[in-house]
């Protein structure tokens, strides 16, 4: 994609050094400090599944043992690793007898502490070659099976029924969607604990199980051989359980997952400092698997205004990109977000959408953005929501968006029947296909309103991060800087599951995640 904005290179790298300070600050808080989330993550990705007799997840079952006697600072894999050597028992084995009561783990006698650390690694080992094939597999279909053309065609499934979303899901496969994202269920971004097995009752959309994710990999897989096109699962890697979900996409071969670094602070009302330690381990987790993250600044013009605060997103994707950075994850693999969400009575509304589309995929050209719909201003009158999502859909071609999440008639009325998305299908597919090298084929006029619009938006941000820098994330939060949304940093839910680390903390996949790249 050529540069048609003439943006100031020395402005952009300025801002982008000022996210890496704020990023580097804020992780110094993050390496000292654990989760409840992430010791439960290690749980798992040790093998720990299952629910107990009373229907509470083992996950869970480990790790509030050890954190009611207040001695998970040391890992739950130091535990667990523990009572593996005494026991010459599987983690899950172990988990299921503390579900019935049988086992403490801070009872157990200490053995030899580099027998321990030998155990837990050789664990942590088969867990990560496991991913490591998972992600293997997913290249090799890709190949195998093909992909569809860019920008790819993302539509949604929520039923509340995994049955009924994959009926869904691959009727709208063989209709053109290259991407099925199912949306997770109301509410569940605040349990702080992941369902087990199945689900059929949701609403506003399924509950993301591991079970659930299992269903829906095989149905796309049976449905992409069909039709001769890979097809794409998403799913939410965000709330409480953020780390949890993101072993669970690894486990079962998801290709993308929502994950952003702030939106559980600004939209969920969930604490700062747990957020921020759970989607840097989870980022880790989604880097090693090869899953893209989409991150979540569109979210921001739903409650603020598009055109005074655009600069707020800008500024927000290169925190969340340094941010993802620090857990290790490749431009290629950031889906940052943005929106089409200019009011749409606003004069030359277009061209604002269009300078704001261009300019990230100017300023962050290798990462596969994620464009957002219109919602904010979304209509009743679904033949003006038509025209609506088309215009967005031509930004996008033109643009050289990668990632398009379709808007729909009846978006934001009610979870859309399966013609409205066979219409939005339509739509993209007919404007894609006409415009397909229309942005190779346009220039900017120099000087001209674009050009102003988005130096201006960069100008913004550059001064927004600058004043970040000084004062820090957390207290640009606390201000109500992004989305117009205020939140304290001793507020929110999930405080009560941070943990700060002992000397002798130990989580093996930090380094396995961190140092170890995968070759492809």
């Amino acid at each position: 994609m050529s540069k048609k904005l003439n943006l100031d290179d020395s402005i952009i790298r300025e801002a982008r050094a000022a996210a890496g300070n704020i990023a580097r600050e804020l992780q110094k808080m993050i390496d000292v400090h654990t989760t409840v989330s992430v010791e439960r993550t290690v749980a798992r990705l040790f093998g720990v599944d299952g629910v107990d007799a009373t229907g509470i997840p083992l996950p869970n079952v480990l790790v509030d043992q050890v954190h009611a006697e207040g001695e998970l600072g040391r890992g739950i894999a130091f535990w667990l690793g523990n009572a593996m050597v005494y026991y010459n028992d599987s983690a899950r084995a172990i988990a299921e007898e503390v579900g019935k009561g049988n086992i403490n783990l801070l009872e157990i006698p200490l053995q030899d502490s580099d027998e321990v650390r030998r155990t837990v690694d050789r664990q942590a080992e088969a867990s990560a070659r496991m991913i490591r094939n998972k992600r293997m597999e997913r290249s090799d279909l890709m190949k195998k099976v093909g992909l569809g053309q860019k920008p790819y065609l993302y539509v949604i499934v929520a039923t509340g029924n995994i049955y009924e979303d994959v009926v869904q899901a691959q009727a709208a496969a063989r209709q053109g969607a290259d991407i099925i994202a199912v949306i997770r269920t109301t509410g569940q971004s605040l349990l702080d604990y992941v369902p087990y097995g199945p689900t059929t009752e949701g609403f506003g959309g399924t509950y993301a199980t591991q079970e659930n994710f299992k269903i829906m990999r095989k149905a796309l897989d049976e449905t992409g051989k069909e039709i001769g096109r890979y097809i794409q699962l998403v799913n939410y890697c965000s709330g409480l359980c953020m780390p949890e979900i993101a072993a669970m996409g690894a486990v079962e071969r998801l290709d993308m997952m929502l994950n952003d670094s702030m939106y559980g602070i600004l939209f969920r009302d969930i604490n700062m400092l747990r957020t921020f330690i759970d989607q840097h381990f989870s980022r880790m987790i989604n880097a090693f698997s090869g899953i893209v993250i989409n991150t979540g600044e569109d979210n921001y013009l739903t409650t603020a205004d598009a055109y005074q605060e655009a600069h707020t997103v800008l500024a927000s994707q290169l925190i969340n990109e340094q941010m993802a950075l620090k857990s290790g994850l490749p431009e290629e693999q950031m889906g940052l977000g943005h929106a089409f969400e200019m009011n749409p009575d606003m004069e030359d509304g277009l061209l604002w959408e269009m300078a704001q589309a261009q300019m990230a995929r100017e300023i962050f050209p290798k990462a596969p953005l994620k464009y957002m719909p219109p919602t904010k201003y979304m209509t009743g009158n679904i033949f003006k929501g038509h025209l609506m999502d088309a215009m967005f859909n031509l930004v996008s071609v033109t643009t050289g968006q990668e990632i398009q999440l379709l808007g729909m008639l009846t978006e934001a009325i009610h979870t859309p029947f399966m013609h409205d998305r066979y219409l939005s299908i339509e739509n993209a597919k007919y404007i894609f296909n006409n415009a397909r090298h229309l942005g190779d084929e346009i220039v900017f006029k120099e000087g001209g309103r674009m050009q102003k619009r988005a130096s201006r938006v960069l100008s913004d941000a550059h001064s927004m991060l600058k004043e970040i820098e000084k004062i820090g994330l957390m207290e640009a939060i606390e201000r109500g800087m992004f989305a117009d949304i205020k939140r304290s940093r001793d507020g929110g839910k999930g405080l009560e599951g941070v943990i700060e680390k002992d000397d002798n903390y130990y989580n093996p996949f930090y380094h396995i995640f961190m140092d170890r790249g995968v070759s492809e």
